[in-house]
């Protein structure tokens, strides 16, 4: 939904006089988008840059953890799949609004429960992708490892999970970046993180711009940091492009 320009006006006209810096003043009162106002308070978002990085990395981390081992603990007992990915997919498909204030009751208000919320969020794409990965080793890496006379474990970390890294790498990715979106409805539940600087000056068009500006920042940060991981513990790949 577009903000009018009278919000953003009466957003401007009701703050206390040199909120937004003696020399950007009369920039943001009128215009609204203020390239002096950023240079004056760029300090204001490094705390919830820092913040809203650890709501993105905890969460991924945790998440990779608990869809990993529940991944190859399905990978030996088949059954299991259909379950697990029905569990993980119904907390995906909750709402993130309603899920924070879902978990309020249980976890309280402060980064417990944007942890919590966002590492649910992680599991069914990072779960599927790891399945899926295992699932697409070729039978013939396998008979040549049995041949070798490697055993099933041997066979898992030996063939098997290097095959599927890819596919394993990209779920991380759609994860990370999906995680660094959602981190900024952590203030929802008085997590901090970027969405906070957007919700407290929401019609300020410079803020937008900034806090925005800064999720996809990190986002494409944090991809180019787990695809160049992808890259090098994969020589493999590169050698055949």
């Amino acid at each position: 939904m577009a903000v009018s320009s009278e919000s953003t006006l009466l957003f401007a006209q009701d703050a206390p006089e040199g909120f937004f810096g003696d020399r950007a003043d009369k920039c943001v009162r009128e215009e609204g988008f203020c390239p002096e106002w950023i240079a004056d308070n760029y300090q204001r978002y490094i705390d919830p840059f820092w913040e809203h990085v650890f709501l993105t990395v905890v969460p991924v981390t945790i998440g990779f953890i608990l869809a990993f081992s529940l991944a190859l603990l399905a990978h030996r007992h088949r059954w299991l799949i259909g379950p697990v990915a029905g569990v993980t997919g119904a907390l995906y498909t909750i709402p993130s609004v309603a899920f924070f204030f879902l978990l309020q009751p249980i976890t309280g208000l402060g980064k417990t429960t944007a942890i919590v919320a966002l590492t649910c969020y992680t599991l069914l794409i990072i779960f599927r992708n790891v399945i899926t990965g295992l699932a697409a080793v070729p039978d013939d890496a396998k008979d040549a490892g049995r041949g070798m006379g490697l055993t099933e474990r041997q066979m898992l970390w030996k063939v098997e999970l290097p095959l599927a890294l890819p596919e394993i790498l990209a779920g991380l990715r759609i994860a990370t970046t999906t995680t660094v979106g959602l981190a900024a409805l952590a203030f929802l539940a008085n997590g901090g993180g970027l969405g906070a600087e957007l919700d407290a000056q929401r019609f300020f068009k410079s803020n937008v711009v900034v806090a925005g500006g800064l999720c996809i920042l990190l986002a494409a940060v944090l991809d180019v940091i787990i695809l160049g991981f992808q890259r090098l513990v994969t020589p493999w790949q590169r050698a055949a492009t």
